[in-house]
């Protein structure tokens, strides 16, 4: 047995998003196919909850809208450098108090060695953001992340309406809440609550306007203490 969250849209309560723990049977391994069982086995433990539909928002997802959702498929646009996934403009774009922005990391060949350069983890405390000159606090911790993947998918905001207010939540098989922080499934999430309060203009005006919007609320998405200190993940 393992547990994984499911993240649920809650536009009118003021934490935004809720993120519920649900058991489920685990599949060992690494193989594409031993994911998707995961990611089955979990939507069907969530249903049994009364969570239902979910969408699997990763490469993983059997659902094409979730593959396009994913981090590592989702594209934003830099002024400078045009296009590029959401994985390599937040890992480029991390300042630590010993170096960063890694800007080379923008451009790299695959986006999984952005995420694994050695110097994300070697260059001391994470202190910040900066993409495009603009400098984005680190608190709340997910917020860099989520105005990344909310920006990225603003442009398709009438789409979305038509093509995720019919999911009841959203999952990321990959994500362990004991290992790292963001998680696109919970930025998914809190897109939703945005869309169906009408505030999603608002929130992607500028990133002022967005920290102001997060903040002004309970949106503290959860995290242990060994997350604390692993706040570079």
């Amino acid at each position: 047995m393992a547990e994984r969250p499911i993240f649920i849209p809650v536009p009118d309560s003021p934490e935004l998003v809720r993120q519920i723990s649900i058991r489920l049977v685990w599949h060992p391994g690494f193989a594409a196919s031993q994911k998707k069982k995961n990611v089955q086995e979990l939507h069907a433990a969530a249903a049994r909850a009364g969570y239902a539909p979910l969408l699997e928002v990763s490469t993983k997802s059997d659902e094409l809208v979730g593959q396009r959702l994913s981090a590592f498929n989702l594209k934003i646009r830099s002024t400078s450098l045009g296009l590029m996934p959401i994985e390599k403009a937040f890992q480029g774009s991390k300042v630590f108090e010993n170096g960063g922005p890694f800007t080379d990391l923008y451009t790299v060949d695959d986006v999984r060695d952005a995420k694994r350069d050695v110097r994300l983890r070697q260059s001391g405390l994470l202190t910040g953001f900066k993409f495009d000159n603009v400098w984005f606090r680190p608190e709340p911790k997910t917020a860099f992340y989520d105005w990344l993947y909310i920006t990225a998918l603003y442009e398709h905001r009438d789409w979305l309406r038509r093509n995720l207010l019919k999911y009841s939540g959203f999952t990321d098989i990959e994500f362990n809440p004991d290992r790292s922080i963001n998680c696109q499934a919970r930025s998914c999430a809190l897109l939703v609550t945005l869309l169906k309060n009408e505030w999603l203009d608002e929130a992607v005006s500028s990133p002022e306007a967005f920290w102001n919007l997060l903040s002004s609320r309970e949106y503290c998405p959860g995290h242990s203490r060994r997350q604390e200190a692993m706040f570079r993940a």
